[in-house]
C-alpha cells in the first residue's frame, strides 16, 4: 500500500513562508506526475501546483508567483512565500503513477497537513 507522508505545515503570520514536503512510503514503479492540492472545510479541493516527470509545472491562479513546486525522485516539495490568510487550508500531496509494472495508474494521496496563516 502506498502512503504519502507530508510535513512542514503549521501556523505562520501573513507574509511568512512555509515549505511542505511529501515522500512516498514505498518505491513506486512509475510516476506520471506529482502535485499539491488544498481544501477548506466545506469547499472543493483545488490545485495548488503540479509538476510532471519532465519538470513542467502548473500553478493555481491564486498562488502564481508566490509558490514553487519541485521534486526529487519520489519526493515533492512546495515552497510557499508571501502567505495570506486565504491560503489557510489543509494541503494534500498527490502522486499519480503505477505502484508496480502491472498496476494500473492510480492517484495516491497524503493524509493532509494543516496550514494556517494569521493576519
Amino acid at each position: 500500500q502506498v502512503q504519502l507522508v507530508e510535513s512542514g505545515g503549521g501556523l505562520v503570520r501573513a507574509g511568512g513562508s512555509l515549505r511542505l514536503s511529501c515522500a512516498a512510503s514505498v518505491t513506486i514503479f512509475s510516476i506520471d506526475g506529482m502535485g499539491w492540492y488544498r481544501q477548506v472545510h466545506g469547499e472543493q479541493r483545488e490545485l495548488v501546483a503540479s509538476i510532471t516527470t519532465a519538470g513542467i509545472t502548473n500553478y493555481g491562479d491564486s498562488v502564481k508567483g508566490r509558490c514553487t513546486i519541485s521534486r526529487d525522485n519520489a519526493k515533492v516539495y512546495l515552497q510557499m512565500n508571501s502567505l495570506k490568510p486565504e491560503d489557510t487550508a489543509v494541503y494534500y500531496c498527490n502522486i499519480r503513477g503505477r505502484r508496480e509494472w502491472f498496476s494500473s495508474t492510480s492517484d495516491y494521496w497524503g493524509q493532509g497537513t494543516q496550514v494556517t496563516v494569521s493576519s
